[in-house]
This record gives structure tokens, sequence and C-alpha cells, in this order.
């Protein structure tokens, strides 16, 4: 199933129970806007290639479009599409006032040097110009983006806007606008979501093991606060492969020997053993944690997952058919709607300090951070018991009511 039915599907479930008007459901699952843009470079050696770019605006009824663009080989139009309908939803589950997108380039970035994504950056910014504003849409890093290639967007853009526009973007470096707590904040609120589940289930993290997929910025994040929090993370992994050790591995020192490694990989770290991808997921831990892409727990796997706590980090990385049989399963699992919310509620204090040209410390970032996650985590939390839903199923059913009541203020469709 594509990343955009699932989305669907999982909107589906929670709206059965909330009794909307086809119309409006139909408002609800279409897109306001997709562009579809061709993105040229010419490269080092004088070819030229051509790449497909893409923009989807899900619903702005309660505020400016957000979401992150990315630089993958697997990005199209429908993976776009449920990723900016996601996004609706994760900021209205988490009652932050924006609307949902998305956006990326079909590209391996590994190809590339940096002259030639740098290129590409400023000129994907310069197509999709026309329909984003610091009022309008605001793009955030994803995967394979980053603060420096932010930096790169704010330029063109102001570029282009001939004014200072860098709230047109979050997840800059500090020095032209970027939110102190920033780059820690998607795995900061994963973790802050996962210790807040514990405390609901009356569990010691300090007797939890953990297994973390992916350990790029939101993975290796999430991994270092758990860590921190006493938690014994016993495998990670990233492109390279798989690591685990039963005795814990030393987070920190695996963040570190990352910045050195080639390319960022955890390839070669000698104080653990390799496992592979499988081991990871199905292993025998208390606590799993996805942190890399989509559809990783699936119809194929879900019965062999062990784990009784599934923390979703990445965006989607349980299908339909693998959520049903974890569920049927008792399996505890916190959607990614909710578990990962924590870069965008960042990039939004970013937004708000942008306007207004005052900025936070970090303890201000992190302690309004710390408040968000919690109200958003405890009234899922009670929605779910008090309705007997699933925590995914209460996430969505918050999140459209709290969207349709927009739409509702605005007259949209009265």
């Amino acid at each position: 199933m594509s990343l955009a039915a699932a989305t669907k599907y999982f909107f589906e479930q929670a709206a059965q129970g909330l009794d909307l008007e086809p119309g409006v459901k139909q408002m609800l699952e279409t897109p306001q806007r997709e562009l579809l843009v061709q993105v040229p470079l010419v490269k080092e050696d004088g070819t030229l290639e051509v790449y497909s770019g893409f923009r989807v605006q899900h619903n702005d009824a309660r505020g400016p479009f957000k979401g992150g663009f990315r630089f993958h080989p697997s990005v199209d139009l429908d993976e776009v599409r449920g990723l900016a309908a996601l996004m609706t939803w994760k900021c209205a589950a988490v009652n932050i006032p924006y609307g949902g997108g998305k956006g990326g380039v079909a590209v391996d970035p590994f190809t590339l040097n940096k002259r030639e994504l740098k290129q590409l950056t400023r000129t994907f910014v310069s197509k999709i110009f026309p329909i984003i504003g610091q009022k309008v849409d605001v793009p955030a890093p994803d995967v394979n983006t980053n603060a420096e290639v932010m930096g790169w967007f704010v330029d063109k853009a102001n570029e282009l806007a001939r004014d200072d526009v860098r709230g047109i973007v979050t997840g800059k470096p500090i020095g032209i606008g970027g939110s102190l707590g920033r780059t820690e904040a998607t795995g900061r609120g994963v973790a802050l979501t996962t210790l807040r589940l514990l405390k609901w289930l009356g569990k010691d993290p300090t007797k939890m093991t953990v297994a973390v997929q992916g350990f790029g910025n939101n993975g290796s994040w999430t991994a270092y606060y758990l860590h921190q929090a006493g938690c014994r993370i016993v495998a990670v992994s990233d492109v390279s492969g798989g690591f685990g050790n039963e005795e814990g591995l030393d987070i920190p020192a695996m963040m570190e020997y990352c910045k050195t490694s080639d390319k960022h990989l955890l390839a070669g770290y000698p104080d653990a053993d390799p496992i592979s991808n499988a081991e990871l997921l199905e292993g025998k831990v208390d606590i799993l944690i996805p942190a890399a892409l989509e559809n990783q727990i699936t119809k194929e796997n879900a019965a062999r997952i062990q784990a009784p706590i599934v923390i979703e980090a990445a965006n989607a990385p349980t299908t339909p058919e693998g959520d049903a049989i974890l569920n049927e399963r008792g399996i505890t699992l916190v959607p990614d709607i909710l578990a990962n919310a924590g870069g965008v509620t960042v990039s939004y204090f970013e937004w708000v300090q942008n306007l207004q040209s005052f900025y936070w410390d970090e303890d201000t970032v992190n302690t309004h951070l710390t408040n968000i996650m919690h109200k958003a985590f405890d009234d899922i939390w009670n929605l779910a018991k008090e309705r007997d839903l699933t925590l995914r199923t209460a996430a969505y059913t918050i999140a459209i009511e709290r969207v349709v009541e927009a739409m509702k203020m605005k007259g949209l469709f009265v």
C-alpha cells in the first residue's frame, strides 16, 4: 500500500466515528494544491540532469502550510501527498497553528558534490517560490536536508523576494534566524513522548531496553535522550547496517564517531556487534523505535515483533496491515503524528521568533516543547481510554476535530 493510501486508511478509521458529511470528508482527504516542477542541474562534468520536484499543500484551515522537503530517490507525488496529509494531522494533534505541506526532489544527494547540491536547492526554491511564503507555506528540513541546506534556501528566497524573508523556512542555522534546540527537537520530542508513556504505564525507564532503527538526526537524538534518562539502548542502525550490544551502547560515543566517519555512517564502529535490520526490528527489547523511512513494520514481519511498545519516530513506518497485527497482539503503539511532532513544534517556535525578531534561550524552547508534548500526549491518552480507541485513532480523531472546527469557523462549508 502506498504512503498516501496508508494515510487515507488511518484517516478513515478515525473519521468513521465522527459522522462527517461526505463533502467535508472529501475536502479533508484531498490536497488543496499539488505542484510538479522540473529541477535542471548542470553538473561539474558539464552534463545536464533534470530532476522532478514536488510541493503539496494539503490543508491550511488552522494556519500556513508546514512541512519539510527531502532529497531522496524515492520521492514522488504519491509519497509527498501522503506526507503532506500527515503534517496536517500532526500539527493539529499537538495543537500548533499550522496546516500540512510537504515537498522534495527525486535525487540521490550522495551522488552530488556540495556545489551541485547547493545549486539544486536554489533552483528548487525558485521553482516553488510562487506558492510559498512566511505566512503562506513554510518548508523545513527532512530526509537528507539540514540546517545548511535551509541556509541556501533562505538566501535564494531573500534574493527572489528582494526582502528579508527568513521566516519562509525553519530549521535554519542559528546565525540567520534559526532557533536554539531545533536540531535536537524531533529526537527530544520522541524521547519526551516515550518517557510520558512509561509514566502512564508505571514503568521505570532505567529498566527498559530499547532498539532504535535509524541513527540520523532523529534517531540519534532520540537514542541520546533516552540514554540520558537511563534506558539501555541495545541496538541502533543506519544505512551502513545494524549494531548491537546487550550490555548497552555508548550513545554519546557513537554520535561522536559518526561526526568523523565516512558520510556520517556507523560502519566500522568498534564497540558493537553487527546485526541485521530484521534482528533489530524483531529483537527482544522493551521498546522498538523505528526512526528511519516508511513501511518498516508490515504484514510480513509484524507477527515477529517482540517489543511490547512501538514508538513511531519516523513518518509512516508501520503499514495498515502491520498496524492491525500489532493491535491484535496488544502491542502499544504511539503514532508518528504524535511521537515525532517535536521537530515541527520547535519549527513553530522558530517561526514565531522570526516574525517577532525576538529570540529565546534554549531552556525556554525546551520548556515550551515539553509542555506541548506532554499536553498532547495526555489528551490523546485520555481520549483513547475514554472511547476505547488505539492511540493512533485517538490522535487522528483529535486532529480531525480541530481541523473541521477551524474550517467551520472560516465558513468553508456552511
